[in-house]
């Protein structure tokens, strides 16, 4: 019952005869039903579009080669190249100032309800560390049915540095609304997933805006600075926090 306390995993759920609990079971089906439905969420482009406008962004949306979410599940590589009229908008913006050296991208992957409960709170917090920085961004660009490697593509086109991702992680039964950061330096089309660093679970249960937000802003500012991200680019922004509370003036 104590780790119970401490965990959201099911542990300690007892059981009836040979099976689970009623309690138990009804729990553990509504949570693969909220999984089930986060992945089949209406993505609505439009609404985030709009919702960065309100943090004073430019924003584009774009879409993959997945026609619907039929094709978006079946075939992952469609969502990891993006249709041509994509291409033409992206290029075409490019030419009238380009993405800077960090672009972002939201993307809604496997939870359309993960991006739509936390990716616009979780850019605001971003933006203030960015800047803080000095990292330039160019407009975010909204992607509908988008993979993680969708965001190479479009850095690659934009000529930016480097490419954010924020996008909805894979559902799972005790967090159906998790958010991802992908972030890969020089991006183009082929990057593989080594090349990349991962700031995940970022929910409500999870990882915070604010700490997660400085999480990616020490990955942006490293990664730049080294010309590398992924397996090249370990994570040290704790050992930075640590430094900074041991270096406090103790009271008494």
């Amino acid at each position: 019952m104590d780790l119970r306390e401490l965990t959201p995993a099911r542990v300690a759920l007892g059981r009836c005869g040979a099976g689970l609990p009623t309690t138990a079971l009804l729990d553990f089906t509504l949570d693969h039903a909220r999984a089930r439905d986060a992945v089949h969420a209406a993505f609505d482009a439009k609404a985030l579009i709009l919702a960065l406008g309100g943090l004073s962004l430019a924003a584009l949306g774009v879409c993959s080669r997945a026609g619907d979410r039929k094709d978006y599940l079946r075939r992952p590589d469609l969502g990891r190249r993006l249709d041509q009229a994509s291409v033409q908008l992206l290029a075409e913006s490019r030419g009238t100032g380009g993405a800077g050296p960090l672009a972002i991208v939201i993307g809604d992957g496997l939870s359309p309800t993960a991006v739509h409960a936390h990716a616009i709170e979780l850019v605001r917090a971003l933006l203030a560390r960015l800047g803080a920085a000095q990292i330039e961004t160019g407009p975010v660009v909204v992607a509908s049915g988008a993979r993680v490697a969708l965001g190479d593509e479009i850095g690659e086109i934009l000529g930016a540095r480097m490419a954010l991702m924020l996008i909805g992680e894979r559902p799972g039964l005790s967090a159906p609304d998790s958010l991802g950061a992908y972030l890969t330096f020089a991006p183009r089309v082929g990057r593989s997933d080594a090349e990349r660093n991962c700031v995940s679970n970022i929910h409500g249960a999870g990882l915070g805006y604010d700490e997660a937000a400085f999480k990616i802003a020490w990955l942006v500012r490293e990664g730049l600075m080294r010309q590398v991200t992924g397996v090249a680019l370990k994570d040290e922004s704790a050992h930075k926090t640590l430094a900074r509370i041991e270096d406090k003036p103790r009271s008494g």
